[in-house]
């Protein structure tokens, strides 16, 4: 029996993947590789063992993106957004990044036992305004993917006219007459 080509290893597949790849159970990092560790600024021992809260800005918002998480996860677990992350780490220590986050549940009735998750850094296609507070970049986030005043509302259980109230503040701080106009200058920002 011949040896595995290192281009067929697992784990320096995993190691050497174009995008931040994390394993996790019950919200801790149990691996990840070196695009995470360098998309956070982060080592190895800062992450690994640690919960993913240490990659928000606040403790609120870990909490209300672990509660979206089981109430949005599709029948076969997976889950995808975007969101705001902190970097942990480095010369950018404690500075905010807009992040695409997806991955699967390993077990979709228990959706944070286990699962595997991809981190791809947005920033340099999406900047973020330093003055947003943790619920405006929560719903600017869920514009960004579509959602109503309603779906959002339910998302984040809340009412939709106090996300309403949150859409008329993020216009006024982005300078955009319309709801298409600030999710395009959101994303162009």
């Amino acid at each position: 029996m011949s040896e595995t080509p290192q281009f067929l290893d697992y784990r320096t597949a995993f190691d050497m993947a174009p995008i931040g790849l994390v394993i996790s159970r019950n919200r801790l990092m149990v691996d990840c590789n070196q695009q995470v560790l360098d998309m956070f600024g982060a080592t190895r021992e800062q992450l690994v063992g640690q919960s993913f809260e240490v990659l928000y800005p606040t403790h609120d918002e870990f909490e209300r993106t672990g509660a979206r998480i089981v109430a949005s996860l599709n029948g076969n677990g997976w889950y995808a957004d975007e969101r705001v992350m902190k970097r942990t780490g480095g010369p950018r220590r404690g500075e905010l990044f807009w992040c695409h986050v997806s991955g699967r549940a390993l077990n979709p009735r228990q959706p944070h036992a286990a699962g595997i998750w991809s981190f791809e850094d947005l920033s340099a296609r999406r900047q973020l305004k330093a003055d947003l507070t943790a619920r405006e970049r929560e719903i600017a986030a869920l514009l960004i993917e579509g959602l109503t005043s309603k779906q959002i509302g339910k998302r984040l259980d809340i009412s939709p006219r106090t996300v309403d109230v949150y859409r008329a503040r993020l216009m006024r701080k982005y300078d955009a007459a319309t709801t298409p106009l600030l999710v395009q200058k959101l994303l162009s920002a």
